[in-house]
């Protein structure tokens, strides 16, 4: 039997990270911001993969409910809201790298390009260092 509410699966670090971070439209939420430089509710909704807008709204609120995300009013549009990764997010960034690495190994319609690929295998610590300096 599956559990219904994920608030207290703490204590296995597996359990924890999927409850927290480990559907599909978490990591590719998190993929968009990583990779894509995606803020805007729009970004993540036009990603291309076709996903809801209650979904979206629902992971996005999880994201940053758990502390990964988070929110601000865009200053130029007061209106639009703008995410952001927090330090708890940001250390996400490895992880992100490594599942990228083992797709790209596994998946033989990997889309990752290869001077990527590369400068991963090549320095993963420095790619992690960029990646993340690039998230401000």
């Amino acid at each position: 039997m599956v559990a219904k509410n994920t608030e207290n699966w703490h204590g296995c670090p597996i359990r924890y990270g999927s409850a927290v971070f480990g559907d599909v439209w978490s990591l590719l939420i998190l993929r968009d911001i990583i990779l894509k430089g995606a803020r805007y509710y729009a970004d993540f909704l036009n990603a291309g993969e076709g996903i809801s807008t209650n979904i979206l709204a629902t992971r996005l609120s999880k994201l940053e409910q758990e502390g990964i995300l988070a929110r601000t009013k865009d200053p130029d549009h007061g209106a639009r809201v703008i995410y952001t990764m927090t330090e708890k997010g940001k250390d996400l960034v490895p992880i992100m790298l490594e599942i990228i690495d083992w797709s790209e190994k596994w998946d033989a319609q990997t889309e990752v390009p290869a001077e990527y690929i590369a400068e991963l295998r090549a320095d993963r610590a420095a790619l992690v260092k960029k990646t993340r300096r690039a998230l401000g």
